[in-house]
């Protein structure tokens, strides 16, 4: 799944703070039909047994997609079900603590919040990195967003080695500045899961990036 992370230029994530667990299904498919190129569970507040369980349905909608399933913050729920990835915080440890117990093979990404955390996730061998939060975003309460200035330079110094993920309040409306200020591939949140037509939404998104 590395070579599909590779080719990846949008980011979805079913993300509970805005999906009820009993849609947790339907809407991992309106973003796969969309046009999503993986996905991450992230289930802040959560219980691990109703993570697990959620996990467990959204592997195997990734699997007959074959598009990467990525578990945010438990590795352990992760290599339990079987998961292509695992993605984590600056707080949530070190790599090496991090492959002991998922294994060399699963992708493994790390969340940056600046320049030097960027360039020290490429030093420290993370699969790929989110950098932002670009906005402020409900997603994130009380980080404030750290702006565009420093895009076309983490594409420049991270991005020609491992895939760098623009994240944090990116919606329909700014994306294209976010692309122009050198963005390659985006995270994409609330924006989508609010929409009265996730899929539509999705598709939308997704061709800006592809044709800008």
């Amino acid at each position: 799944m590395k070579n599909e992370l590779e080719k990846a230029l949008l980011y979805g994530i079913v993300d509970r703070g805005y999906v009820e667990e009993n849609d947790i299904e339907s809407v991992t498919h309106a973003l796969i039909k969309g046009g999503v190129d993986l996905i991450q569970l992230r289930a802040k507040g959560c219980d691990e047994d109703e993570i697990l369980e959620m996990a467990r349905q959204i592997v195997l909608i990734c699997r007959e997609a074959q598009i990467p399933f990525i578990v945010n913050d438990f590795p352990e729920i992760a290599e339990q079900v079987k998961a292509d990835g695992v993605h984590v915080g600056q707080d949530d440890g070190s790599i090496s603590d991090v492959r002991a117990i998922v294994g060399d093979e699963m992708i493994i990404g790390r969340s940056t919040h600046s320049l030097a955390q960027a360039e020290q996730a490429l030093l420290d061998g993370f699969d790929y990195i989110g950098f932002g939060p670009l906005f402020s975003t409900p997603t994130k309460k009380g980080r404030l967003g750290i702006g565009m200035e420093n895009i076309s330079l983490v594409q420049d110094r991270v991005g020609s080695e491992i895939p760098v993920f623009c994240i944090g309040g990116i919606t329909r409306k700014n994306v294209m500045s976010v692309a122009q200020a050198g963005a390659k591939r985006v995270v994409v949140v609330s924006d989508l899961l609010t929409a009265e037509s996730i899929e539509e939404a999705t598709v939308s998104v997704k061709n800006i990036i592809i044709n800008f």
